[in-house]
């Protein structure tokens, strides 16, 4: 426990959070990240990411999150691991507990983004990291030559599962209703199905993943409200994304029907002194440019409070 009063604490180092660190060094504004997992968030773990302004063939998400690190820390950013497990409002500061030990800082920027969702099947749980996987860069190597399980129909599982491709002898694709990834996704995905390599189910849930000897050996699934199996190696879950705010139970900020954090035009939350920006603020797009953005709007606005 320290009595210096920091100017800012941010809360996460996704790129949301790199982004505004670059804006509020520079501005002189003595900056601490905090950081409980990997540095750059879920775009750490992305394969490619064709989508971010300002490189035509795309760039790997590892290289891209290392590029913000380095960016921000160029300018003075100071990136510390820690679990942050709560916050409070003192009025003249917010008192920020960090693995136990309180810090305290005159303003905080919460940039903790959102985990990968769960299908809650029987076996999901019990086999994470042995069969059941969230994210495709880390562990899709373990499958070279067999056959997957990709779920969900949105944007990440479509990219994870063509990336999956360069592994897997066969991809077998999950979606709970239709796919509803971007027409640029789609086409892509659509080669595959054409080649073989990938077949789409649509209307199908896993009701069970099912395990012999400890291996992943098969799904039970429901199909067009018709049960069926689907033979698997291993399984992918992208089902959305859930907010990263667990932590802020009791803190008195307000979050929404589904736990992400409001905020005003300025992405100050209901509390004054505290910010919030990406995919953990209600109504983000979930998009890394737009994350980045919200970043640079954040650092403007605690630069104004700050100034009084």
């Amino acid at each position: 426990m320290s009595d210096k009063i920091h100017d800012l604490v941010m809360i996460g180092a996704g790129p949301s959070a790199l982004a505004a660190a670059v804006y509020t060094t520079r501005e002189d504004i003595e900056t601490i990240i905090y950081e409980k997992s990997a540095v750059g968030g879920l775009a750490a773990t992305t394969d490619m990411v064709d989508n971010y302004p300002g490189f035509p063939e795309g760039i790997e998400g590892p290289v891209l999150a290392d590029q913000l690190q380095k960016q921000a820390e160029r300018f003075g950013a100071q990136i510390e691991f820690g679990e942050v497990e709560s916050i409070r409002d003192e009025g003249e500061y917010k008192a920020i507990i960090v693995d136990g030990l309180e810090v305290k800082a005159k303003v905080v920027l919460i940039a903790t983004g959102s985990k990968y969702g769960k299908i809650n099947a029987p076996g999901e749980a019990e086999n994470y990291g042995k069969g059941v996987h969230y994210c495709a860069t880390c562990d899709g190597a373990f499958y070279k030559g067999k056959r997957l399980v990709v779920v969900g129909g949105g944007n990440s599982a479509i990219q994870e599962a063509i990336f999956l491709t360069r592994f897997a002898s066969h991809i077998d694709l999950l979606v709970r209703s239709t796919v509803k990834a971007s027409d640029v996704l789609q086409r892509k995905l659509q080669k595959f199905v054409d080649e073989g390599i990938i077949t789409v189910h649509l209307e199908t849930t896993i009701d069970e993943i099912v395990t012999t000897e400890g291996k992943v050996t098969h799904m039970h699934t429901t199909k067009k409200g018709k049960p069926a199996k689907v033979e698997a190696d291993g399984v992918f879950v992208f089902a959305g994304l859930k907010p990263n705010t667990d932590f802020l139970k009791g803190s008195g900020v307000e979050l929404d029907e589904v736990g992400f954090i409001k905020t005003d035009a300025n992405l100050q939350t209901n509390i004054p002194g505290v910010f919030a920006s990406g995919d953990v603020r209600s109504g983000a797009t979930m998009q890394i440019a737009c994350a980045v953005g919200e970043g640079a709007t954040a650092a403007h606005s605690i630069r104004k409070y700050l100034q009084g």
